[in-house]
């Protein structure tokens, strides 16, 4: 199968860059495979997860925050808030950052301050479900 180079960047640094065969992430259309030589693309990419397939066939599960992914034939490049791969993710930390934006939700009193609740409820309970779809 044919590979293409796949960038992930986030804020901090260069996450990912490397060849892969395959890239499996979920968009605010659904989710999108994208394979070597895809057609130009470009999506917005809330909280979810990503899938990569390596050159040699086996796959790398992370965390995605949001963001946006930028497709050409040659490659394909993700700009993320934040990236954590599946096996790195500290799931008491985790858990606890779910409870803490409940609460955060519960006890919002601006509209600022709800939304705010929300993505990081959204972020904590999708570090817990990649965490758990580690092979």
């Amino acid at each position: 199968m044919s590979v293409f180079s796949l960038q992930i960047i986030t804020p901090e640094k260069v996450f990912f860059d490397e060849q892969v065969q395959r890239v499996i992430v979920r968009t605010t259309e659904g989710d999108v495979g994208i394979l070597a030589k895809h057609e130009r693309y470009v999506a917005t990419l809330p909280s979810g997860p990503i899938k990569i397939t390596m050159p040699d066939g086996s796959e790398r599960i992370a965390a995605l925050s949001g963001g946006a992914i930028k497709v050409s034939p040659a490659q394909t490049a993700i700009l993320s808030n934040a990236v954590e791969w599946a096996e790195d993710i500290d799931i008491d930390w985790a858990k606890r950052s779910e409870e803490d934006a409940r609460r955060r939700l519960e006890n919002s009193k601006t509209a600022q301050e709800q939304q705010y609740a929300d993505l990081k409820l959204k972020r904590a309970v999708n570090r817990l479900r990649v965490s758990s779809m580690k092979e």
